[in-house]
């Protein structure tokens, strides 16, 4: 049955708010610890996980064993201690007791089972290996972990303390909806979910998961619409008898052919700059152009996705039909200029997310 919800996750830089530096460096490296056991329990977990589903195969020395995964008090040929989720849990809280959060490792594992039994069929088929986490990975934590979530107003930032750590937030120019949302958690108007911090380059980013209701439009569901995306327009949207062209090959092209330049000579230049700071410095302008044209291209994205879906509330449509992309992304991978600078996957990703939101159904033709 389909939901009334849905999740949005958002990206939010956070301070920790302690008044020395020695403070404040000794809460980064408890946040640094957190996430190396985290990313140990989480490949102690998925390893136990495929041990437990293949435990049959490691009985081909035997016959006639019969198992079932299961705590051997609630019912016959039990193997297990207790039940199945608690066994890895045991061992890696058993592991790091005192090191970390048990909440943390109670989501993570509950997060990691969930994944695992969705792809198990492919580990049983040998079409799949298994998950190899990386050492900066984002570790998660639930709602019992966050407390005081507050908007300070002479800070002009939201404020909490997770796991006894105080954090303010900064949002910087926030053109998006971040404010708003954090707002409606502190008035109880929306649901926090089990989120996530992730550490990158001594910054700390947190990862808020918030349950939304899904927007109310008055659709019908035999008004249909067709989209495509053509190396002409970046959507060509047909309603009826009427059509719709949304942006064009030279507003999309453009400024991204301009930033690519830029960086292009930003790579010849960065080869007479004076050396003896390292590599990082000879390459900022380069990495600064870089992150440039991902901005462009997303919000380029963006602002298509969104007057696609606009035109379609507009004029209640219930369905969406996006035609021939499969013919399109092969003719997108024969030329390389348009599979490097057209961004098929990244706009459908956008219309796909913004349909769903909108109640629209979308069908791919």
């Amino acid at each position: 049955m389909e939901t009334s919800t849905l999740k949005l996750t958002r990206k939010v830089q956070l301070l920790i708010d302690l008044p020395t530096k020695e403070e404040k460096k000794e809460a980064l490296d408890t946040l640094y610890r957190w996430q190396n056991r985290c990313f140990r329990s989480a490949n102690f977990i998925v390893s136990h996980f495929y041990i437990q589903e293949m435990i049959k195969d490691f009985f081909y020395l035997s016959e006639g064993i019969k198992y079932k995964l299961i705590d051997e008090k609630k019912g016959d040929y039990g193997i297990l201690q207790r039940s199945r989720m608690n066994t890895t849990y045991r061992v890696v809280s058993n592991h790091f007791k005192g090191e970390i959060p048990t909440n943390i490792l109670a989501c993570l594992n509950n997060a990691l089972i969930i994944s695992f039994r969705k792809e198990s069929v492919s580990y049983w088929k040998g079409e799949r290996s298994l998950k190899n986490f990386k050492r900066d990975m984002a570790f998660p934590f639930g709602l019992e972990g966050i407390s005081g979530l507050s908007y300070d107003v002479d800070k002009k930032s939201f404020s909490f303390r997770l796991f006894r750590i105080p954090f303010r937030t900064y949002l910087g120019r926030d053109f998006t909806d971040k404010k708003r949302l954090l707002e409606q958690v502190i008035s109880g108007e929306i649901k926090l979910c089990t989120s996530h911090i992730k550490l990158k380059d001594g910054k700390i980013f947190w990862l808020p998961v918030f349950e939304i209701e899904k927007e109310k439009h008055f659709l019908k569901p035999d008004i249909i619409a067709e989209a495509s995306l053509s190396l002409e327009y970046p959507i060509v949207l047909k309603i009826g008898q009427a059509r719709f062209y949304i942006g064009t090959k030279e507003e999309f092209l453009y400024r991204r052919l301009a930033i690519q330049a830029s960086r292009k000579r930003a790579q010849i230049g960065a080869t007479f700059i004076k050396s003896g700071k390292g590599v990082k410095r000879k390459l900022k302008a380069v990495e600064k152009l870089g992150k440039a044209e991902n901005n462009y291209v997303n919000y380029r994205l963006h602002v298509y996705s969104r007057r696609l879906i606009d035109f379609c509330i507009k004029h209640q449509v219930g369905t969406l039909i996006l035609m021939n992309q499969q013919d399109k992304i092969e003719i997108a991978k024969e030329e390389e200029f348009v599979l490097r600078n057209w961004s098929y996957y990244d706009l459908m990703a956008k219309i796909k997310y913004k349909a769903y939101k909108a109640g629209i159904e979308l069908v791919e033709g």
